[in-house]
């Protein structure tokens, strides 16, 4: 434990953000709550064997973990608005912070550059991309013209109970919202979206549809963080879409997808 806390205290804040940006946080149990587990996959130092004892085997699964870890955290702090558009983030300087190396937010990084949240900046790190309303509204655009059609289609053929189902997925949107927690609300909000579509057996349609939904959650330049009021409008229509596709209501369904998909670039 006091192990821990120096290794807590020692590590520096981010280098190249405000000082008023608060740190991202990963909850300690990320690392499995073992002294030294953060840092799976780091080089092994020397002088931990002797030659009378087989040397500990790379764990590449752990390795992957430790980056899946790292890339969920990141997400979560570009949506809380604690990773700010337009600032150049080093991945030494946030693997100090998370007390790993700095290959796995590299490689976490360099999977966000991928999904267009942040693009490299040679010898420095990563820009978090800057995003006007425009984009925002193209994305928008685009989900609808694939997901309004298959909702529809679905709402005439899915049994009522496929639909009951998912209640309490479209509950934990409102409940993510009611307390402002936009990490868990952009999970929660994904997460009912991809079982709504999943009914359609279509994977290639989940994938495709599940990426343009999480490019949407990005925050804008000029507008970081998504107000809490619009989180709860956002959930709200959740509850209301699944009770018109429950009672195969066709025109409140096409009305509250449009209304969402227009109320996503708010």
């Amino acid at each position: 434990m006091e192990q821990g806390r120096a290794r807590e205290q020692a590590r520096p804040p981010y280098t190249s953000a405000p000082a008023s940006v608060p740190p991202v946080r990963v909850p300690e149990q990320a690392f499995g709550g073992q002294p030294g587990a953060e840092r799976a996959g780091a080089e092994p130092v020397r002088g931990e064997h002797t030659h009378s004892e087989s040397p500990a085997p790379r764990v590449v699964v752990q390795r992957h973990s430790v980056r899946g870890q790292i890339l969920e955290a990141l997400r979560g702090a570009l949506v809380d608005g604690e990773l700010l558009p337009g600032q150049v983030y080093s991945a030494p300087a946030l693997g100090a912070r998370f007390g790993v190396s700095a290959t796995p937010v590299r490689e976490a990084m360099q999977q966000l550059a991928i999904e267009g949240a942040v693009e490299v900046v040679p010898n420095r790190g990563f820009r978090v991309a800057e995003r006007g309303p425009h984009e925002l509204a193209e994305l928008a655009e685009v989900r609808a013209l694939i997901e309004v059609p298959v909702m529809l289609r679905l709402a005439r053929t899915v049994e009522q109970g496929h639909w009951a189902a998912l209640r309490p997925l479209a509950e934990a949107t409102v409940a993510a919202a009611a307390v402002g927690d936009r990490a868990s609300y952009a999970e929660s909000d994904r997460a009912f979206h991809r079982a709504v579509l999943m009914l359609s057996g279509n994977q290639q349609l989940v994938r495709v549809a599940d990426d343009l939904h999480r490019r949407s959650q990005w925050p804008l330049e000029n507008n970081p963080a998504t107000r809490r009021a619009d989180l709860l409008a956002d959930a709200a229509e959740h509850t209301a879409l699944l009770d018109a596709l429950i009672a195969q209501d066709l025109a409140v369904v096409q009305s509250l997808v449009r209304e969402h998909f227009a109320g996503a670039d708010r």
